[in-house]
């Protein structure tokens, strides 16, 4: 188990690369982690959801993604609340201090419990992630995630701590003395992450920690900037600010409260020919060439809150002075006509009036759609050679045209249903998440505008994670010690 002094230390990114080191070492790993809270998920090929991080492990680990590896994910619906979302299905929503109190948690435990052992059935060894840090001690009866789970997978825990926030000598200590007795037994090594600067000036700070915490540090692992792994959350995707380029078509992602699956513009970011940054200010956005609105958590929310700020009308404005628009999923149903929600799913508005850029209407459902589709252009039916596609739903809601309105279809489904909205050349709207990871629609959706951008080759996805996943592999194991890793694995 990879745990955590606290939060955001790496346990996620160095998880991901023990994934591949372990795969590239001839093994058959899986990551597993019992309870994770993220708004970025992802939909396994049964259709289930599960956190991003555990599908991007998988992937790392060479393997299909399983509900098995995250079988509980808490998704934020506000500040204090959460949907819980149990082996990939929505279970009901919570709010923290019921969730991470003790009573209610045996049904979540046991489940946990049962997928794990499902998983090591399957795969040998399990890398498994602990959540925030292990020194918790307020909410430690009702623990799913960490020493529990560590307990009964008889875990061998290796304790991240990020120096780079400062205070890694007191963090380290602190928690392993924290723990139980017999909990700080199963901590048999440290890993300094997010070290910058000369490594020989730590040699010192690292017999320190030894001596301190009796255990061994199994690492210094430098600070990185040329790697690129998906992220699990969105805290820095407000730093990708706005810097309008010359040779580049200027894309603006609608900076959103409750913004989901922000992973969607990975590969668009990476494109040469484009400049994406992510915005809410108005004049920003109708500088741009092309305007996306995201997926959200909170559809209506988020809604409100564009109408509010005057980001709608920008948008709408920049629409008609021949920008494109593009929505994806919740960003979908914000450009209908309206926004139903009768049974206060999302909340006490039970109607909001949309951008009326597609003429759409959404009504807000308890269910949810989770699946894994391939899908080609319609405007490209009955043409033999079609670009094939491949993306995911995950969403609420059922939209129909508004009005009996007619609709000029985006895309068309393998089972041939169609999908998505085209309105007036320059607006369009989707479910399918993962659309931009595909070649064909990125052409398709700089078309309009290829005069402005140097002539490039579209990025192979596929290929550059797997790129990244190996550049990830070897910086951690050069500063990793892997043969006190297997040792300590191998119970020598």
């Amino acid at each position: 188990m990879l745990a955590g002094t606290g939060s955001d230390v790496g346990k996620s990114i160095i998880a991901t690369a023990l994934c591949r080191i372990l795969k590239q070492d001839g093994y058959t790993p899986a990551p597993f982690k019992a309870q994770n809270m993220a708004l970025n998920s992802y939909v396994t090929k049964e259709g289930a959801e599960i956190g991003r991080a555990q599908a991007v492990q998988a992937e790392a680990a060479g393997i299909p993604c399983h509900t098995d590896m995250n079988p509980v994910l808490l998704k934020p619906n506000s500040d204090h609340t959460s949907q819980i979302v149990l082996n990939g299905k929505p279970f009901g929503n919570a709010n923290a201090y019921n969730y991470f109190r003790k009573e209610g948690k045996k049904k979540l435990k046991e489940a946990v419990q049962q997928a794990y052992n499902r998983l090591r059935t399957r795969y040998n060894p399990i890398v498994m992630e602990g959540a925030g840090s292990i020194c918790e001690l307020n909410l430690a009866e009702g623990d799913i995630v960490n020493m529990s789970m560590a307990r009964y997978a008889g875990a061998d825990i290796f304790l991240v701590a990020d120096i780079d926030r400062g205070g890694v000598f007191a963090s380290a200590y602190g928690t392993v003395m924290l723990q139980k007795p017999e909990d700080r037994e199963r901590i048999k090594g440290l890993i300094i992450n997010k070290f910058r600067g000369d490594l020989r000036l730590f040699e010192s700070g690292r017999k320190i920690l030894e001596t301190l915490c009796g255990i061994p540090v199994l690492g210094v692992i430098p600070y990185y900037k040329d790697i690129y792994i998906e992220e699990e959350d969105s805290v820095d995707i407000a730093a990708k600010a706005f810097n309008s380029e010359k040779g580049k078509i200027n894309i603006a992602v609608v900076l959103l409260r409750h913004i989901s699956n922000f992973t969607d513009f990975n590969t668009l970011e990476r494109d040469s020919r484009v400049r994406l940054f992510y915005t809410s200010n108005k004049e920003e956005i109708q500088k741009s060439d092309i305007i996306i609105i995201p997926g959200t958590k909170s559809t209506i929310a988020d809604l409100i809150e564009l109408r509010r700020n005057g980001v709608a009308q920008a948008i709408i404005n920049a629409q008609r002075a021949g920008k494109t628009i593009l929505g994806i999923c919740g960003g979908f149903q914000i450009l209908g006509a309206e926004v139903l929600d009768p049974n206060h799913i999302e909340g006490d508005t039970e109607k909001m009036p949309g951008l009326a850029l597609l003429p759409i209407s959404t009504t807000m459902e308890e269910g949810k759609v989770t699946k894994q589709l391939s899908f080609t252009f319609a405007k490209d039916k009955g043409v033999k050679q079609r670009n094939k596609m491949q993306g995911y739903e995950i969403h609420s809601g059922i939209t129909i045209p508004y009005q009996g309105a007619a609709l000029t279809s985006l895309f068309t489904k393998e089972d041939g249903a169609d999908e998505g909205v085209i309105a007036n050349g320059n607006v369009m709207g989707t479910y399918i998440h993962g659309c931009l990871d595909n070649a064909a629609f990125i052409d398709f959706l700089l078309s309009p505008f290829a005069d402005k951008a140097a002539e490039s080759k579209s990025l192979d996805y596929h290929q550059f994670k797997e790129l990244q996943y190996n550049k990830l592999a070897e910086h951690v194991r050069g500063h990793l010690d892997m043969k006190l890793i297997y040792k300590i694995l191998s119970n020598d």
